[in-house]
């Protein structure tokens, strides 16, 4: 009976899940999902690319086809022997507008339309980098909250061996070094349980700096999942990848975006062209005396050296970007190989300890505690069976926990909205093209 009290109090029953219990939340997609949108919501900084991109949609509009008239206005003056004045007007007035000619205007547009773009992807990948640090965040306090339950579980199991032992030595069927071992134990336990819990306390300030709560709000304990399924490395993958992960997608729209610069920089090299009206009158008598109308235009030849190094500079800033772009591509497959591996070790090691390790270190623990009952085993053998024990449950949940962590880069590396997007993926025929697919 002792024996099943002490299992029982450590929790070891790894093949009944914690979540049944009330006072936990597991950790799903859904849970995920509604964190993740308090978040958009409530996160300055996504408040702050949702402005740039407000702003530049702004500037697009703004681009003008018409520039403003030019109104003019002077006087004239004249010596005697000079035109009279009476004849030829002594006010002058007109009106210039430069024409929209040569497609400068669209291309002005086009530049502000593709920033528009770069800003609003950049939007989108400031808040899918934020879900991922979220999700992230969200596992490593589920697993502290795992700790700090089994260390005080481990504590109230080292306040049984002690209260144990103490009757024991009284009896003389126990060793004061064994009174002491325990009561060492007992005491760092008790300690580290205490930094245990205030880094389990900082893991949840962590999560509500990422809601923008006040750093104190209440969270529930949350409660890590079950061993997720297998990730293979595939062509599915890489193309998934390829098309949505968020930061190439910024460089792409980069790349749009030197590519109209360009453009704008070309037509910037034609001449500018504007036509104008201009008329005379009297001010003796107010009457109209002569008008005429005006052409003029820009001489940009003479220039023409630094307009070609414009152009110039503009196409060595479109080249760098297509390259980085590119480079970006190629890192971008190698980390993706990299998670599937290191998410398939993550779960292997869940496994093996879930399915191995821990049922053998409990089946050790309750054999060398029943023979120290019966006088038949040493303490130490308990100590010892207790830290395999421990070793097991820890790292069973830091697998898990890893392994999500994981799973969640992968989330962001292939552009995906969920961790329950990955499983789809593997069901999506290799016959569909890489095109049709959505994130």
């Amino acid at each position: 009976m002792k024996t099943i009290l002490i299992l029982a109090m450590l929790g070891l029953s790894a093949s009944t899940p914690r979540a049944a219990e009330t006072n936990y939340v597991r950790l799903t997609p859904a849970y995920l999902h509604a964190l993740a949108e308090e978040m958009r919501t409530n996160h300055p900084a996504l408040r702050a690319v949702e402005s740039r991109v407000h702003a530049a949609v702004l500037n697009t509009n703004s681009v003008r086809t018409w520039d403003d008239p030019m109104f003019k206005f002077g006087g004239v003056t004249a010596s005697s022997r000079g035109p009279k004045l009476s004849e030829e007007g002594d006010l002058v007035y007109g009106l210039e507008q430069k024409l929209p000619l040569f497609g400068k205007a669209g291309a002005s547009r086009r530049v502000a339309a593709a920033e528009a773009e770069a800003e609003a992807a950049r939007a989108t990948y400031q808040f899918q980098i934020l879900r991922r640090d979220l999700a992230k965040a969200a596992f490593k306090t589920a697993l502290a909250d795992r700790v700090v339950e089994i260390g005080s579980q481990d504590l109230v199991w080292l306040d049984t061996m002690v209260a144990t032992t103490e009757e024991r030595y009284r009896a003389g069927t126990a060793t004061q070094v064994e009174l002491l071992r325990v009561q060492n134990e007992r005491s760092k336990r008790a300690d580290q349980l205490r930094t245990e819990s205030s880094r389990r306390d900082h893991q949840r300030v962590s999560v509500n700096r990422l809601l923008n709560r006040d750093l104190g709000s209440p969270l529930p304990r949350l409660d890590l999942p079950l061993p997720a399924e297998a990730v293979a490395y595939n062509q599915k993958l890489l193309d998934y990848a390829a098309n949505f992960e968020p930061k190439l997608r910024v460089m792409r729209r980069e790349v749009q975006q030197a590519e109209a610069s360009v453009a704008a920089t070309r037509k910037s090299r034609l001449p500018d062209v504007s036509a104008g009206i201009e008329g005379r009158q009297y001010s003796g008598d107010g009457g109209f005396r002569e008008g005429m109308f005006t052409v003029s235009l820009s001489l940009p030849w003479f220039n023409r050296g630094k307009y070609r190094s414009d152009v110039a500079r503009d196409e060595a800033r479109l080249q760098a970007a297509g390259f980085d772009a590119a480079d970006y591509q190629l890192s971008l497959r190698e980390e993706v190989h990299a998670l599937t591996v290191n998410i398939d070790a993550a779960r292997r090691e869940a496994l093996l300890y879930r399915d191995e390790i821990l049922p053998r270190s409990q089946q050790a623990l309750e054999s060398a505690h029943a023979n120290w009952l019966a006088n038949r085993g040493m303490s130490f053998d308990v100590m010892e069976a207790r830290r395999m024990l421990l070793e097991a449950q820890l790292m069973y949940a830091r697998a898990i926990s890893e392994q999500y962590q994981m799973l969640s880069e992968l989330v962001l590396s292939c552009g995906l909205g969920d961790l329950e997007a990955l499983e789809s993926i593997s069901k999506i025929p290799e016959s569909i093209p890489s095109t049709t697919l959505k994130p």
